[in-house]
């Protein structure tokens, strides 16, 4: 939507309103926010990759509608259905990662997970700029068709993508399970010594979660301590992650750079463009950083870089808008790219990376359906309010980020816990103490280390 709205052909053809613009950005989170009772129930029922073939095939069908699109009306619908569909997939994939993911890896490939969304990001954003001197609907019709390029990939490659062996073993399929871990974490060798403890671990863990939460409902959601500070976590995550005033960016560049006196469109075009190559090449890079750096301090750094270059958008849009103050509106769009490298370094990668590996497997599917559901209420807000806002009160509005960015890293600094070189099934003492649901499966020590390579990691730690 970023892109299409420095389209003029898009813009001429649909002529939407503040409020209407707000609408057709909103209305994505909408369809997500429907499906997200959903979603949990799926992914838990007929296992994670059932979940996102089902969402993948929502989201073509999205697709097809929005490139058709001959009114408002019809482009509207198509975007919920695109949201509905995402939140399937979205809901059930970062589960396969982490429960697949060798504990040696997992910390990298969950934070890249998300970081991958600038991919579709940077083709919607090249797209838009290759097309929007089409003299006909065709410029705005072709970047919606290729929104289905990425589901395009993953609907031919989740077919050889294995089920979770957590969740197969919560259904007793353990030699499934165990030929997975086997061919994914040791090579095909069922008698691996870590592959064994693995599978042990998670049995007997998985056994240990059903008889100490006996209830399955959503009130074990927050029926113990544990469970109420995880999910106070997995809100705050969801709403921080769009509520930092980086949605005014994602949605609103042309209505952020216009306020500055960047109006040309090839120019705004060119920014965002380049804008999304340099978020993936930051929040890529960090994903490889966070056992290094660790959680809690790459949240606490992202989240007073993010207020320490609000500040300076807020003083740079005021002195550019009047002050007619060209600099000024430079300064701006540097800020903007210097906020995002901020963002990028927690917020892109650990929102699922962190939020998936504190809940534990019995509530793990419903703790990320309330955090993508708060996501999406963050979003809902945001695009609806952010056009009418800005419309309303200008660069004053910057100020409320302001003052909530504060808000954002006093929680961060009292609530979020490291986890880092922690085994899936072990991150439960660090909410739980004493009532974790832990195993007491033993491996010698040596033999961990020789699989893993944790020899530098003790050093570090202790360091640290």
């Amino acid at each position: 939507m970023n892109g299409l709205q420095a389209v003029d052909n898009w813009e001429a053809y649909f002529h939407p309103s503040p409020p209407m613009l707000g609408l057709l950005n909103a209305i994505m989170s909408v369809g997500s926010m429907v499906a997200i009772p959903i979603s949990p129930w799926l992914a838990d029922w007929r296992g994670r990759r059932l979940a996102i073939i089902i969402g993948l095939f929502i989201m073509f069908v999205g697709v097809a509608l929005q490139s058709a699109a001959q009114n408002i009306d019809t482009f509207i619908g198509a975007r919920f259905l695109i949201g509905f569909g995402i939140s399937l997939a979205h809901g059930a994939a970062p589960l396969l990662v982490t429960e697949l993911a060798h504990m040696q890896h997992r910390a990298k490939i969950t934070s890249l997970y998300n970081t991958t969304w600038y991919v579709g990001s940077i083709i919607a954003a090249w797209t838009t700029y290759g097309t929007f001197r089409i003299p006909s609907t065709w410029s705005w019709r072709i970047p919606s068709i290729l929104q289905a390029a990425p589901a395009s990939v993953m609907i031919l490659s989740i077919w050889f993508v294995p089920e979770s062996p957590r969740w197969l073993i919560s259904r007793d399929r353990h030699e499934e399970a165990l030929n997975i871990l086997a061919a994914y974490h040791a090579n095909g060798n069922r008698d691996d010594e870590l592959v064994r403890f693995e599978f042990m671990e998670i049995k007997e863990t998985l056994e240990l979660e059903l008889k100490a939460h006996k209830s399955t409902g959503i009130s074990e959601l927050w029926r113990t301590k544990g469970n109420r500070h995880r999910m106070f976590i997995c809100i705050a995550a969801g709403l921080f992650s769009q509520w930092s005033g980086n949605s005014l960016v994602s949605y609103y560049m042309t209505l952020v750079l216009d306020m500055v006196g960047i109006t040309d469109e090839d120019t705004q075009l060119v920014i965002n463009g380049i804008l999304n190559i340099w978020n993936m090449s930051v929040a890529c890079g960090m994903a490889f950083g966070v056992d290094k750096f660790g959680r809690r301090k790459l949240f606490l750094t992202s989240t007073a870089g993010m207020l320490l270059m609000y500040v300076l958008q807020t003083v740079g849009t005021r002195y550019a808008i009047t002050g007619n103050n060209t600099a000024a509106g430079n300064t701006v769009v540097a800020g903007i790219f210097l906020f995002y490298t901020f963002y990028n370094l927690a917020w892109s990668g650990l929102l699922v990376g962190y939020t998936v590996e504190i809940l534990p497997f019995e509530i793990r599917a419903r703790g990320m359906a309330v955090m993508f559901f708060f996501v999406n209420v963050a979003l809902f807000f945001n695009n609806y309010v952010n056009p009418v806002a800005m419309d309303a009160i200008n660069w004053r509005y910057y100020i409320v980020y302001v003052v909530w960015l504060a808000v954002e890293l006093a929680v961060v600094y009292f609530f979020f816990i490291e986890t880092r070189y922690t085994p899936l099934e072990e991150i439960a003492k660090y909410f739980d103490g004493d009532e974790a649901a832990i195993t007491k499966v033993h491996l010698d020590k040596a033999v961990i280390d020789e699989k893993l390579g944790v020899a530098h990691i003790e050093k570090e730690a202790v360091a640290a």
